[in-house]
Formats: C-alpha cells, sequence, structure tokens
C-alpha cells in the first residue's frame, strides 16, 4: 500500500461503529479511503478484540502436535468414504450410489460428537447436511458457510497411478492423499474443526452461523444445494444472510518479490452446454451428397472455433478491479504500465490499449474476459457404408461476468444461419420459429443440452465498510500471524470464479457471496484437482482452521451486518 495513503474515518466509516455494549471493542480499524487514482483499496489485518484471549488460547491449542495428529486423522477418515457423485445419478431414493453418504453421516457424528449435541442439524433431502448454531442476538444477520461432501469419481483405469490409494487418506508426514482431500472435504473438516474447538472452549455465539454442505456440488448440485437452497430461503428468509463464503481459488506464496496475492472471488462466470444437431436423410454411402451430416457439423464447428467470444473489459468488472491490483501492488510492473492503468481508469484509449496489452501478455486474462467455448462431446454415424442421418456436437460456454445466455445464444444462430441458408438446410434454434428454408428435411437444431443453462451470478460489492473488508482483514490476519509466514506484504484482490460452485443456488439469500479457500498455491499436490495424486498439505489444513476460527470471532464482533 502506497505510504501516502492513510487510514481515515468518514462519514462512510462512521458505518464501521457498532450499536449496543460492544461499541468500544469494534476491532475494525483499517478502512483505507479511496483515492480517485486507488482502484485497489487494501485494509488493515483484522483480529478478535472481545475474544483475544480466547483466540490465544485456540493458538496454542491448533499448534499443538496431538491437534494436527487429530486434523490429519480426521480429514484422512473422511477421504475414506467414497463420495462419489456421477452425472447420471437418478433423484435421491431412487439410486442406490447415494447410500454411501450415510456412511459419510455416520463417520461425522462419530468424529464431531458436541457438534452434533449443541447445533441443531437438519437432513436436507436425506443427505444434504444443514447445521445451524443459534446466536443470541436476533437482530445480526446469520454467517453462512458452505461446503460439499462429494468427490469427483476415480477412474478404475488410472487407480495405479496414485502414490497412494486414492481413498486411502493417507498421511506421509507432509500430505494427506486422496480423492476429495483437497476438493473439498478439507473445507468442511476445517469447518467443523473450527465450530468443534470453538464449541469446547465454551463460546457462544452473538451471530447465528449456519453449516450447509451439499451432496452434488460435481454433478448438478440440484439434489443437495439446490435443495438446501430452498430449506435456508424458507427458514431463514431471502436476502438474510449477512454474507456466504463457499470454496474458491486462495492466495499466490511470494509470487510477487515476497508479496502473497490472496483472491476471493466476487462473481462466477455463466454456464451453458450448447447442442448443436444436424438431421438429414440416410442412404447408402456409394451414393453420398456433397456433405454428410458429420461434413456440415464440421462446418460449423470450424465456424465456431474461428469465430471466438470477443473480450470485453468494463470498468465495472471484476477483471478490471483484479488486473489492477496486480499492476499496482506488483513490483515487477514497469512505470509505463503503471502509468496506463492509472489512465486507464477515466481514458477510454488508455482502457483499450491496457486491454490488448493483458490479452497478448497473460493467457488467463482471454479467459477471464470473454466467454469461453469448448467443443468436448461429438458423436454421429453408425456404420461405415451407411450415411449418418444425426450427427451431434456439444459446446460447453463459461459465460463472461458482462455477458449473458441471450448473447451466446444469439452469437452461435449468427454463425450457423449463414451456413444453413448456403446448404439449404432449416435452422430450429432454442425453441424460436424455424430459420431458413423451414420444413425442408435437412435440419440443424439448436438446443440447451441438458437444461442446466445459467447466467452469470450476481457482483459481491466490494465497497468499504463491508463484509469484503471482513473478509479480507480476517485473510491478511490469518496469513501474518501463521508460522508459516515469510513474506513481505498481503494484497487482497478481487477475482472472477472461471468455474461455478454450489454459490450458484444461494443468490437469494445474500448480496455478499464470496469464493474462497485459505490454502496457498503450493498447498495441493502438484497434479491439482480432478485428476490422479490428489493431496493437500497437513499444515495448510490447520491453517485453514486457523482462519475460520478468525472469521468466526469477527464476525461475531461487528454489527455491520444487521
Amino acid at each position: 500500500m502506497p505510504s501516502n495513503l492513510s487510514t481515515v474515518f468518514t462519514a462512510a466509516a462512521a458505518l464501521l461503529i457498532p450499536y449496543g455494549p460492544w461499541a468500544d471493542v469494534w476491532a475494525y480499524r483499517g478502512v483505507v479511503a479511496p483515492t480517485p487514482f486507488d482502484a485497489c483499496p487494501q485494509v488493515d489485518s483484522l483480529s478478535p478484540r472481545v475474544h483475544s484471549i480466547l483466540q490465544a488460547r485456540l493458538e496454542g491449542l491448533y499448534s499443538a502436535g496431538d491437534f494436527k495428529s487429530t486434523v490429519h486423522e480426521k480429514l484422512g477418515g473422511a477421504v475414506r468414504v467414497a463420495t462419489e457423485s456421477y452425472d447420471d445419478m437418478l433423484p435421491v431414493g431412487e439410486d442406490p450410489r447415494w447410500d454411501v453418504f450415510q456412511d459419510f453421516h455416520l463417520f461425522l457424528e462419530s468424529s464431531f460428537p458436541m457438534v452434533y449435541s449443541s447445533l441443531r442439524v437438519t437432513k436436507v433431502n436425506t443427505y444434504g447436511l444443514v447445521f445451524h448454531w443459534q446466536g443470541s442476538e436476533p437482530l445480526l444477520k446469520p454467517l453462512l458457510l458452505a461446503a460439499h461432501q462429494d468427490v469427483v469419481p476415480v477412474d478404475p483405469d488410472t487407480a495405479g497411478q496414485w502414490i497412494h490409494p486414492p481413498y486411502s487418506g493417507h498421511y506421509d508426514g507432509t500430505w494427506i492423499w486422496g480423492r476429495g482431500s483437497a476438493d473439498d472435504k478439507s473445507d468442511l473438516i476445517a469447518q467443523l474443526i473450527a465450530v468443534d474447538s470453538l464449541i469446547k472452549q465454551g463460546f457462544k455465539p452473538l451471530r447465528t452461523i449456519v453449516l450447509a454442505f451439499g451432496i452434488d456440488e460435481e454433478s448438478a448440485g440440484t439434489e443437495g444445494a439446490g435443495r438446501i437452497a430452498v430449506y435456508l430461503e424458507k427458514t431463514y428468509g431471502p436476502n438474510s444472510f449477512a454474507f456466504l463464503l463457499d470454496e474458491g481459488d486462495g492466495y499466490g506464496e511470494n509470487v510477487h518479490d515476497g508479496l502473497i496475492f490472496a483472491s476471493p472471488a466476487i462473481s462466477e462466470k455463466g454456464y451453458f452446454d450448447v447442442k448443436i444437431e444436424v438431421r438429414a436423410a440416410g442412404g447408402h454411402s456409394s451414393i453420398p451428397p456433397r456433405h454428410t451430416t458429420i461434413g456440415v457439423l464440421s462446418q460449423i464447428v470450424v465456424a465456431l472455433e474461428n469465430t471466438p467470444h470477443e473480450a470485453a473489459f468494463p470498468r465495472s468488472g471484476t477483471a478490471f478491479a483484479n488486473a489492477q491490483c496486480a499492476i499496482a501492488h506488483d513490483p515487477k510492473s514497469s512505470l509505463w504500465l503503471k502509468r496506463l492503468a492509472r489512465k486507464a481508469l477515466t481514458d477510454d484509449a488508455s482502457l483499450e490499449e491496457l486491454k490488448q496489452f493483458l490479452l497478448k501478455s497473460d493467457p488467463v486474462f482471454d479467459t477471464m474476459l470473454k466467454t469461453t467455448q469448448a467443443v468436448d462431446i461429438i458423436y454421429g454415424g453408425a456404420k461405415v457404408n451407411a450415411l449418418p442421418e444425426v450427427a451431434t456436437v456439444i459446446v460447453n460456454h463459461r459465460i463472461a461476468e458482462q455477458s449473458s445466455v441471450a448473447d451466446v445464444e444469439q452469437h452461435i444462430v449468427q454463425l450457423i444461419l449463414p451456413i444453413a441458408s448456403r446448404l439449404n438446410m432449416s435452422l430450429h434454434a432454442f425453441g424460436l420459429p424455424p430459420m431458413s428454408n423451414a420444413g425442408h428435411e435437412r435440419q440443424i437444431i439448436i438446443t440447451d443440452a441438458f437444461g442446466t443453462a445459467l447466467e452469470p451470478s450476481p457482483v459481491t460489492p466490494t465497497k468499504p465498510g463491508g463484509p469484503y473488508d471482513l473478509l479480507a482483514g480476517t485473510i491478511k490476519s490469518a496469513l501474518e500471524t501463521s508460522e508459516r509466514y515469510n513474506s513481505t506484504g498481503i494484497i487482497i484482490s478481487p477475482s472472477l470464479g472461471l468455474g461455478n460452485t454450489d454459490t450458484r443456488f444461494y443468490w437469494n439469500l445474500t448480496r455478499h457471496i464470496f469464493r474462497y479457500s485459505h490454502y496457498g498455491d503450493r498447498d495441493d499436490y502438484f497434479n491439482g484437482l480432478h485428476t490422479v495424486n490428489e493431496a493437500v498439505r497437513g499444515e495448510a489444513v490447520v491453517e485453514h482452521i486457523r482462519f475460520f476460527t478468525k472469521l468466526i470471532l469477527n464476525s461475531d464482533e461487528t454489527h455491520l451486518f444487521v
């Protein structure tokens, strides 16, 4: 943070002052007043004051070897229950593959008896879990922490490639191995251990805390978080939660000359699977038309890949804020680039120049700034001497923050309509009236492949004095007080989620939705997620517990979110 930026208490900052008997213990002191050229305002670290002694006791507990061993074993035990979710699962009650979640519930009940006896536990749609920790102050909106119980299935053909078996939960002194160790049972277990530890220390929250654990985040989400969201809205009402924290990216460790960049996602892209079918009369392949259905489909695929969606870089977008933070605080940014970023705040020509620079220099920004499309599934034809009557492709889209499902539909229709016209084929797109030679037996049909189209999420506000500042201050405090901390500083930068989480079902519950997991980029094994050798660093799980503990205590001491 530039040294000439001072902490001030303006009229806006006055909103930080709580009411009632806690007014003299409000710990939030770090709001930095934004200036016309401060596109990446930062806050100071935030630690609990009312509960400072409690936090100190817990810090001592968390550093003990016995506690760490218990953490490793509990996460390992969770991994050993193979709660796989599949794309083709029938609803709960109609598919025996859901039954494994009962085994997982039994494991949780035996591992966290005080949580189950102290909190109200509700099972939604049999296997979705909601834990209610009632607070004593009814005027405070509850805090919602989310995670998911399910994991991506392990391909049996890859079982031999694992350093340790995929459901061993083995701890080798550094890593906890197995499917779900990083995604997402580490979040789930860390939340439960944090709550369990607070209960054992006699903590009684002012603010109600709710934990919500879905069962099919890795597939449709409709049986888990989809049902939980309905239950929570019915129980608490719309816009009833102070804020929600679910899984997401974490922080980069010392990647910018000693600086740590933490990146809570304040929005995430939309989602759209588009199915394109080409239909025509069959026949013997010895008398082929000029273009078979597969040939027509190939032209469509080429047209799509040759005409990607355009990148957009609005100043109101999350990508713009993320870029401003990276450029302003990265010591490697040139003076020219810093000046260009500053000018881009108000000058349109500079904004376009900055966009083009970022697109050329960093492929991640190309992904952030536009709707992406990936041709993932294609099939057609049954026999080598028979003309294929149907050829099909499914194209996956991750919709840019500033775009929409309708924009994607329009883009696809505009590309395919000329092909249909040139080849004398009728075009049926997204339930609209037929276009181009309607009624012809040769058809191109475009639909939502699975009925799962999702608009880009609402963008969480980041204005000073709100939940974003509380989360940012907590992240800083958790990092700065860690035994692993050896950096020169911490920058909190809002980011855009490129995938989709269970938060897509919770939009009605709060405007303040964050996607962040308190792990460094070296804390999961090098292969990453959803592949062989998934593993998480054991000490990182303990740090995650410290983070959740601070977040709960900090949120309990502020009345910002009434």
